[in-house]
């Protein structure tokens, strides 16, 4: 390991996750960029994540579990593993979702030449099984707050936080829906912009059996976010909204 490498803390909440959460630990084990730690935060599983996980805590010290005590949901169990985190830098990764092989080394090496705070990368869809359906989401070179306002192009997988230029306070997520959303958008209102690293480095699985649903209320939680997180006025949310309906509609066909 070349401990010149910044340290990157990767962060997994992990709630009854035993079909994918080998697959994603793998996902990690497979970097090319070897100064990682891995935080699987464990939000009260019910199944055999916890199991599972056990015999790669033995085999690579990088690894580390925390097990919440009680159901904190997604938001907290990030929020706990963001307050273990020694890295300069954050990576968030679900647990069943994959990397490419190059992506932490990529993104580093991106976030060190451009001197930021904030980037994301590109990133295919996938079935249920983990294979890439051909549909990638191309990211823009940089984004701003009013321009993340129209575009929820940011997907949390993608997301690179440096620590030397934010505190663990303008990270922490909020206990509401969408939180990674609100939290990209409070961090891009501190900051002139996140930079995007125009790549396809990540998978996200999109599970057919409930696309529709997840749809709706993506939708729903994002017009809830204009409207109380971000306080904006009723024209000024339909503004943003209609481009974002656009805007995600497009990436999806």
């Amino acid at each position: 390991m070349n401990n010149k490498q910044p340290l990157v803390s990767i962060i997994v909440p992990v709630y009854n996750a035993e079909r994918f959460i080998e697959e994603t630990i793998q996902t990690v084990l497979d970097q090319t960029y070897a100064n990682w730690e891995l935080i699987l935060v464990d939000d009260k599983s019910t199944d055999g994540s916890i199991k599972l996980i056990t015999p790669y805590l033995k085999k690579d010290k990088r690894i580390k579990l925390i097990k919440s005590k009680t159901n904190l949901r997604a938001a907290q169990t990030r929020n706990k593993g963001i307050d273990a985190a020694k890295g300069r830098f954050i990576a968030f990764l679900d647990a069943d979702d994959l990397w490419a092989s190059s992506k932490l080394k990529k993104q580093v090496a991106f976030m060190l030449e451009k001197d930021c705070a904030f980037s994301f990368t590109g990133y295919e869809f996938a079935d249920s099984t983990g294979k890439p359906n051909g549909k990638r989401v191309y990211v823009p070179c940089n984004i701003t707050y009013r321009q993340a306002l129209k575009n929820t192009t940011i997907s949390t997988i993608t997301v690179m936080l440096d620590t030397e230029k934010l505190s663990k306070d303008e990270i922490y997520m909020p206990s509401i829906k969408s939180e990674d959303t609100a939290t990209w958008w409070k961090i891009l209102r501190n900051i002139d912009c996140a930079f995007g690293l125009n790549e396809t480095l990540s998978i996200y699985r999109r599970n057919k059996l409930t696309l529709s649903s997840n749809k709706l209320k993506a939708v729903k939680q994002t017009w809830d976010l204009y409207r109380v997180s971000e306080s904006i006025g009723p024209i000024r949310s339909c503004y943003y909204f209609s481009h974002y309906i656009y805007k995600a509609t497009m990436r999806r066909i």
